[in-house]
């Protein structure tokens, strides 16, 4: 399986966020995140261009790869990686893009998991694992139980739904090649600490066996 960015994917929602999205992705970086996540979809197309364009500045200056959910074009223009809501759009996605693009796909299901690994995606989002106060009544919750069966089917899974740093360990050790989080950092009032803790998390989940990632010890915990 291809290597990931991190193995925290950080994902926007300005309706939850208490700071503006700038402000959470520079704190984002400060507190060693490495993957960010430009969803808002819901924006008008040159909002979220320009929108885009910001985080691909912040992103450039702290080293964090830059993805963009739906908007290949998008991605595209500022040189960052796609995540889609279908397996179908892969083909169309990496012609675009390029082979060496990053392309990332909803899953809530084992199907949704298998037509990403078939299409030939690099890694899922599986959710909800959890109940979350982000998406109510989005579910049931599928649980960690989940996990491992995706993990087997031969594509990177990230746990996404819910999860906090109590909850890393598990979906680490269940399978999941990392977590992707959005409610939890966009409503903290310090991101850069929320992301220190889920990553000093991934890094004890992951400290007594080998692991692809490798996080500098000065980023961990925080700011």
């Amino acid at each position: 399986m291809r290597g990931l960015p991190a193995p925290l994917l950080v994902i926007t929602d300005r309706h939850q966020a208490r700071h503006s999205i700038e402000a959470i992705a520079d704190a984002v970086g400060q507190g060693g995140g490495r993957w960010l996540l430009l969803r808002d979809k819901d924006l008008e197309a040159a909002t979220r261009r320009s929108l885009a364009a910001r985080l691909a500045d912040i992103a450039r200056r702290h080293g964090m790869h830059l993805s963009v959910s739906r908007d290949v074009d998008l991605a595209a223009e500022f040189g960052a990686s796609v995540h889609l809501q279908s397996a179908a759009v892969v083909g169309k996605a990496r012609q675009r893009l390029g082979p060496s693009a990053l392309i990332g796909i909803s899953a809530h299901g084992l199907g949704d998991v298998a037509a990403a690994a078939t299409a030939g995606a690099d890694y899922v989002t599986l959710s909800p694992i959890f109940l979350t106060s982000s998406k109510p009544g989005y579910g049931p919750a599928l649980s960690i139980a989940a996990i491992g069966p995706a993990a087997k089917l031969g594509i990177s899974v990230l746990a996404l739904g819910g999860v906090a740093a109590d909850v890393v360990g598990p979906c680490l050790e269940a399978g999941a090649r990392g977590v992707a989080v959005m409610g939890e950092i966009m409503r903290s009032d310090d991101p850069g600490c929320t992301v220190g803790g889920l990553l000093a998390a991934c890094k004890a989940a992951t400290a007594a066996s080998d692991s692809a990632w490798v996080i500098p010890t000065s980023l961990v915990g925080g700011r």
